[in-house]
């Protein structure tokens, strides 16, 4: 099992799916499970600082992830109580709530084992903030992927204006840099490497050179004789 970690924008979820294709893995982000209670907590008209009533929304959230069956550029179906959500999760309105949603222990707590059931369940490229810290802390290998803020926010905009959702480099960035210090400021699961995480720094660098390093310490990993 593979914990690929690090703060938004940093390339997490591209990698990780581009290595999960090349290593013949399973890809799972962490983060939707977040960006779909958010959007039904959005929906339901549940404030972001209701704790209690969150948690019991996790508890009874509905979410398969699914292969593709649009190419649209997705990695996967995110399908939220019967609906393909793909996108919807990944709206400003969303992003601006999902940190506070996500920050609550009660939240995390609802949410943790049904992570840890997917991890285990085999070959997977698991994706997240927490996931080498505190999901899967006995992970095979902890890659955090760092990037500059600005970089970050660059990307973001693009991401967006592909999506048909345009905003503002200013904006964007201004919006990260909350989530940023909302995510590591936390009390629980604070966003931060794992002890034993090898951090990659990707600004600067293609897809492509992100994942052959990563799978460069698989492959040593498996050199010396242990699992990757």
């Amino acid at each position: 099992m593979i914990a690929v970690d690090g703060p938004a924008a940093a390339g997490k979820t591209t990698v990780a799916g581009e290595l999960a294709r090349r290593i013949h893995a399973v890809f799972f982000d962490t983060g939707v499970i977040y960006r779909a209670l958010a959007l039904v907590a959005l929906r339901h008209g549940i404030d972001p600082d209701d704790a209690s009533s969150l948690a019991r929304e996790a508890l009874s959230l509905d979410l398969r992830i699914e292969p593709a069956s649009v190419d649209d550029g997705r990695l996967a179906d995110v399908v939220v109580n019967g609906k393909d959500e793909t996108w919807t999760i990944r709206t400003p309105e969303v992003d601006r709530t999902v940190s506070a949603v996500s920050a609550h222990p009660a939240v995390r707590a609802a949410l943790l084992e049904k992570q840890r059931a997917i991890g285990r369940g085999g070959r997977v490229v698991m994706v997240g903030r927490d996931i080498g810290s505190v999901v899967m802390p006995n992970a095979d290998l902890k890659v955090w992927l760092e990037a500059s803020l600005d970089e970050r926010a660059r990307r973001r905009v693009i991401d967006l204006e592909r999506q048909g959702m345009p905003r503002t480099f200013d904006d964007v960035r201004v919006e990260m840099q909350r989530r940023d210090e909302i995510d590591a400021g936390r009390a629980a699961s604070p966003m931060k490497p794992a002890a034993d995480a090898v951090i990659i720094q990707t600004d600067g660098l293609t897809i492509d050179q992100v994942v052959e390093k990563i799978v460069a310490l698989i492959d040593a990993k498996r050199g010396n004789g242990e699992t990757a």
